[in-house]
């Protein structure tokens, strides 16, 4: 049997799966549906992650046309199609640890937001928060972050935005006492944007792609972006690819 993620409830869950070329996929996803009767739907990964809107294209191999889920995770719920929007059920515990990380009052830039998992897991987790602006590119994911902030009853403690970080985070330069990252492949491009949002001795939550365990390369990364700033914790996340890692480096500048 293949590995695959599953995102979704007891109720109705969708897998998804990466089906080798010489296995039939049908065959594959009857069998993962027999044995976990709350998936509804398999879906197979048949490209990398494309477009501005960074989404894996998923292709239905069997079950129901539709997609739409509520996921529940550490006691609050996210709604989410991922052949629209990406989500990744893996990275739940590194939520909660970003989150565990948020004192009273703080004002958060959220960048990348997606369906605003993160918004939403520190808000639940930290309810004294003072502010969490989080802004998304992709329209859709907007409309599922409006939605989770509705189901999760914190629409007094986040503010979604729809648009580009390099143009929506402006309003917000000098505003927030941390930036986090979750974008790894491209969020290096952003960490000017990043700094200039931050107060004084505000924190990153910056995640890249390291090839090394002890994160050198992307600590370089950094350096050619930031003048000063002190590394407070740095961690492996999730395995990305073979020799490779998604990676968290925390830092205060």
């Amino acid at each position: 049997m293949v590995n695959f993620d599953v995102v979704g409830s007891t109720d109705k869950a969708v897998a998804i799966v990466e089906i080798p070329e010489n296995k039939n996929g049908k065959e594959i996803a009857r069998k993962i549906m027999k044995k976990n009767k709350n998936i509804k739907s398999v879906l197979k990964k048949s490209s990398e992650r494309t477009s501005d809107y960074r989404l894996w294209k998923l292709e239905l191999v069997e079950g129901d046309e539709n997609t739409e889920v509520i996921h529940k995770e550490h006691g609050y719920l996210l709604k989410i199609n991922p052949r629209k929007v990406y989500f990744s059920p893996r990275e739940g515990t590194e939520r909660q640890r970003i989150a565990s990380q948020v004192k009273e009052n703080e004002i958060i830039m959220l960048m990348f937001a997606g369906i605003g998992a993160y918004a939403v897991a520190i808000a639940k987790k930290q309810p004294n928060v003072k502010k969490i602006i989080a802004i998304e590119l992709n329209p859709e994911g907007v409309q599922y972050m409006k939605e989770n902030i509705r189901i999760n009853k914190i629409s007094h403690l986040v503010l979604p935005i729809e648009g580009d970080v390099r143009e929506k985070a402006r309003d917000f330069f000098g505003k927030c006492d941390r930036v986090i990252m979750p974008l790894p492949l491209e969020a290096e491009n952003f960490l000017d944007i990043a700094v200039k949002c931050l107060k004084k001795n505000g924190i990153i939550n910056f995640y890249s792609i390291s090839s090394e365990k002890d994160f050198n390369d992307v600590i370089e990364k950094i350096k050619k972006r930031i003048k000063n700033f002190k590394i407070l914790n740095k961690r492996i996340v999730l395995p990305y690819a073979p020799s490779k890692y998604k990676v968290c480096i925390d830092i205060v500048t």
